[in-house]
């Protein structure tokens, strides 16, 4: 018999969504309890609240989903900033807050996001890693509700769920505006799904364009649904004149493009299906739009490429939409996550949030490095940045600067670059001519967006649900601060062999899926590159053995699993699932460390 694990109580510094009240597993006991290790920052943490959604109804007799929130940055420990995200983001469930990760070691997790299964005994019953296993979590939990109904273990009813009380205001938790041709702005209002329009004092209400429930629905101004808005891009006006439509939307959770057409406000699913674009998917070059798309969280009009450059955040890339054919291409980024500078199909992104275009240059601001990069004659740099679990409030030499997850950024007429350095609620100036980064302002309530109105900034500070107008002529504050790393747990490893091995299980009913070539797939590599001496690369086996250097101190191993099933038995039209995940496990080398690394991409 396999050794059942009693699941380790959960602790933290308090509970949401709970009516004040204090959860336990003994609390819980004889319903199912699903964990969601998440934080707020992470798309694909994102990604599985809205997968799990349906799922959380479907069985919401039989289980509670827990939130259990385990930041990656500093600001994501605020307590305040942890209640914001829970109403930002709609969670519908009681969310424990872990800034010390707590729970998160107990649990052993090394992934945003990880799922762990419990059952109404209190014994785990499946760990998964990443995206995509709603379908996995529904036939194992339809087995294991059969089995715990028989033996009289299960026991249905309402869950610990209290919603909190809702607020309101002009605009909620808005992402990112842009200034209309009459001076009035445009806002993606993210957590009304829908866009408003503001007169030029950026507060009073002209219009709202959408329905405000989220949806995915074409049609007229009042009848048109979003589902959390955020990039804006207003085409040039002879494309404008020629597609029947002036505004681009990145309508991140519909996995869409919209166009808006700003006479009537009549909205129109211009680019992707409503689904979200997965690993085994076709990779779009000048194809039909009609694909799916990943997140896309910005757009913007690119001269270079005569297209709109599209943020996809959920794949780590940068992808291109021609209004005019219409078309779709991948431009830029392999899909691997992390910081890699060079030619545009081989450099890493990390959840490009922000773009901007000045002449021959794409700017974009990668939220999870915490930097500011740019893509010029088909290369790709980085200004300001160094790494995934590296980010800080540092001004100065652009090498030694440091920013926190930032979501926007605005190139100014002379070339420098303001970035909305979201998690340090600041605006940060970078000056390409000096290489030096100072700070504008502080303060602000995680500021995603940045619109040039005369001599004036308008800061779109989400947080706080308005705009607000900064001028250009304020003296620059010179800000210093201490460098900050990431509070993820390091793994010591020791030098020499390193088994890795990823752990997948079909789900109940499934098997592996070989009939158009190798179930699954691994990527391993490392920074620094020469942190394994050897190992690193791509290969079908999910268990590999790399070797470790004993010269270098500290590092990352990047670890890119994929694997797919299919359903079990001869049907004509079996439903088939790729399942995916990455990990970047901060490692210390040790002569003490472990020889074996095991990271569960799906095991029950």
């Amino acid at each position: 018999m396999a050794v059942r694990l009693r699941a380790p109580e959960l602790a933290g510094r308090g509970w949401l969504n709970t009516g004040g009240r204090s959860l336990s597993l003994s609390d819980l006991r004889g319903r199912f309890v699903l964990l969601d290790f998440w934080t707020f920052c992470c798309a694909n943490c994102l990604h599985v609240l809205d997968e799990l959604r349906p799922f959380e109804q479907k069985f919401s007799d039989q289980l509670t989903i827990i939130g259990v929130h385990s930041p990656k940055f500093d600001h994501e420990a605020d307590a305040h900033a942890v209640v914001a995200a829970v109403e930002r983001y709609d969670v519908r469930h009681p969310v424990l807050d872990d800034p010390e990760l707590i729970t998160w070691k107990q649990y052993a997790a090394r992934a945003w996001p990880t799922l762990v299964l419990i059952d109404p005994e209190g014994y785990i019953v499946a760990q998964l890693s990443g995206e995509g296993h709603a379908h996995a979590l529904d036939a194992l939990l339809t087995e294991l509700v059969a089995d715990h109904t028989r033996r009289g273990t299960l026991h249905v009813g309402d869950g610990p769920y209290v919603p909190p009380r809702a607020e309101s205001s002009v605009l909620r938790f808005p992402a990112k505006a842009i200034r209309l041709t009459d001076g009035d702005f445009l806002v993606a209002d993210s957590s009304h799904h829908s866009l408003a329009h503001l007169a030029g004092d950026a507060e009073t209400l002209v219009r709202r364009i959408g329905s405000g429930e989220r949806g995915l629905v074409d049609g007229a101004s009042g009848v048109a649904q979003f589902s959390e808005p955020n990039g804006l891009c207003l085409l040039p006006p002879e494309v404008a004149a020629w597609v029947g439509y002036d505004v681009v939307v990145a309508d991140t959770v519909n996995h869409a493009l919209r166009g808006v057409r700003l006479s009537d406000g009549h909205v129109t699913t211009v680019a992707g299906t409503g689904q979200q674009w997965m690993q085994g998917d076709e990779v779009p070059y000048d194809s039909d739009p009609r694909t799916p798309l990943s997140s896309p969280w910005d757009v913007a009009w690119y001269p270079a490429w005569h297209e709109v450059a599209v943020a996809m955040a959920g794949i780590h890339q940068v992808w291109s939409f021609d209004p005019v054919t219409p078309s779709l291409s991948v431009r830029a980024g392999t899909s691997n996550e992390g910081l890699v500078d060079g030619e545009e199909p081989n450099a890493w992104f990390a959840q490009t949030s922000g773009l901007g275009a000045d002449g021959e240059t794409l700017w974009l601001v990668d939220s999870e490095t915490s930097s500011l990069r740019r893509i010029r004659n088909g290369v790709a740099h980085t200004e300001v940045g160094t790494g995934l679990f590296d980010f800080g409030f540092v001004d100065g030499d652009a090498s030694e600067a440091m920013l926190q997850h930032p979501l926007g950024l605005l190139v100014l007429p002379d070339s420098s670059v303001l970035v909305a350095d979201t998690y340090n609620g600041a605006v940060r100036r970078f000056d390409p001519a000096t290489q030096t980064v100072s700070t504008l302002v502080r303060d602000l309530a995680e500021p995603s967006g940045l619109v040039l109105d005369g001599d004036s900034v308008v800061v779109v500070e989400s947080a706080a649900h308005r705009l607000t107008r900064v001028p250009l002529a304020s003296e620059l504050l010179q800000v210093s601060g201490d460098r900050l790393h990431t509070q993820r747990p390091v793994t010591g490893v020791r030098p020499g062999p390193l088994t890795l091995r990823v752990e997948f299980m079909p789900p109940p009913g499934q098997k592996l899926d070989d009939r158009y070539g190798p179930s699954s797939h691994l990527v391993v590599s490392s920074s620094p590159p020469d942190l394994l001496i050897e190992g690193a690369g791509s290969g079908r086996d999910l268990t590999r053995e790399v070797m470790v250097s004993d010269a270098v101190a500290s590092g990352v191993i990047h670890v890119s699993a994929r694997a797919a099933s299919c359903d079990d038995g001869a049907a004509e039209f079996a439903a088939c699932h790729v399942h995916q995940q990455d990990w970047g496990v901060p490692v210390e080398v040790v002569v003490d460390g472990v020889s074996e690394l095991t990271l569960p991409l799906a095991a029950h």
